[in-house]
């Protein structure tokens, strides 16, 4: 398995989800899944799952006719390593700036406050 070179861009995470969802996927049924809600065409798709391959996102195997592509990490990894680069580029490696600004402009809802309270209570 190759190491990923980079965090995904904004469509690659799109494909990235859709495959979580289903664990393994074509890309036909990436493909179907992103006509739901927007127009893109199937040589498009095809060429970012390819893309997403080569840096290490995606795994392909193939399967009677057509190749089955699988995440090479979990999705709780690639998010939390955008995030850590995120905070990194953002706030100079500091998080308490980005959480003091979603509470002040009222970004989270209660239930997301007290999940925080409750992971902040957890990490003391």
């Amino acid at each position: 398995m190759r190491r990923a070179k980079s965090v995904p861009t904004e469509q690659e995470l799109e494909i990235l989800k859709i495959v979580w969802r289903l664990k393994t996927a074509t890309v036909r049924e990436v493909y179907e899944a992103l006509l739901e809600r927007r127009r893109i065409a199937y040589t498009t798709v095809m060429t970012m799952m390819n893309v997403l391959e080569r840096k290490g996102h995606l795994r392909k195997q193939r399967e009677a006719k057509a190749f089955v592509y699988a995440a090479t990490r979990p999705q709780r990894q690639v998010i939390g390593k955008m995030v850590r680069e995120f905070v990194d580029r953002v706030f100079n490696g500091s998080a308490r700036p980005l959480l003091v600004h979603l509470v002040e402009d009222r970004k989270l809802s209660d239930d997301d406050l007290r999940e925080l309270r409750r992971a902040l209570e957890e990490a003391e």
